[in-house]
């Protein structure tokens, strides 16, 4: 294991901002909690994104900033948020129906780990009696494109992008791409592919970091798209 100097690699804001450059022009997109939930604040510029939550609030903006929150409208998360002009509220069944029809461009969510072939695990960590299924397990299935947004390593340092995972599994082989503090990484089916790098990390410390296959190019660009 390589540690991983402080201060260096993406913020989680940048983590986001970099899956949201991935977003195209109308797609409709979910965010799972935590993590993924900052990807509503990122700058889209002439591209319309309809952001989409499980209980009901549809085309909504980024989250609400501290004295201008509306107390009656906030995502799947309970965290305040914005609307967009057009948005519109409605019953949760309906949402849902959204989700189980294949109406949603692509899902973000958060993972504890995930597994070189795409698997992976959000809903249940090792030990814990029971657990928070809430509606990954539809959207990881209903959804045409699966990106996770997570930190790269668990607090002890252990590897959270790993060869086969170890917890109940959410679902399995959906996952298209993964961004964690480290990096940019796409799910293939030779194992994770280190499409772009974090500034200040080093292909070394994603290896020593990581524990399924990875592959590595030759030109290896830093990650894109990440604001401060």
């Amino acid at each position: 294991m390589s540690l991983i100097p402080k201060g260096a690699g993406l913020t989680r804001q940048q983590m986001c901002d970099r899956l949201a450059a991935e977003f195209q022009d109308g797609w409709i997109v979910n965010l799972g909690l935590g993590i993924p939930t900052l990807c509503s604040n990122a700058a889209f510029g002439d591209r319309q994104i309809i952001f989409h939550s499980e209980n009901g609030v549809i085309g909504y903006g980024a989250l609400a900033k501290p004295g201008h929150e509306d107390l009656h409208l906030t995502n799947a998360g309970a965290q305040y948020v914005t609307l967009n002009p057009g948005a519109a509220i409605v019953h949760h069944a309906d949402a849902f129906a959204m989700i189980r029809s294949g109406r949603i461009d692509v899902t973000v969510l958060g993972a504890y780990e995930v597994a070189d072939n795409g698997d992976f695990a959000n809903w249940k960590m090792a030990g814990q009696k029971g657990g928070g299924i809430g509606g990954a397990m539809d959207l990881a299935v209903g959804a045409k494109h699966v990106y996770l947004a997570m930190e790269h390593t668990t607090r002890d340092g252990k590897p959270r992008l790993v060869e086969r995972c170890a917890i109940p599994v959410t679902a399995r082989g959906v996952v298209d791409l993964v961004v964690t503090n480290l990096g940019l990484f796409e799910v293939t089916k030779a194992g994770f592919l280190l499409r772009e790098i974090a500034p200040g990390i080093t292909v070394d410390m994603v290896k020593a970091n990581t524990g399924g296959r990875l592959t590595v190019p030759d030109d290896l660009p830093t990650v894109r798209a990440a604001s401060t």
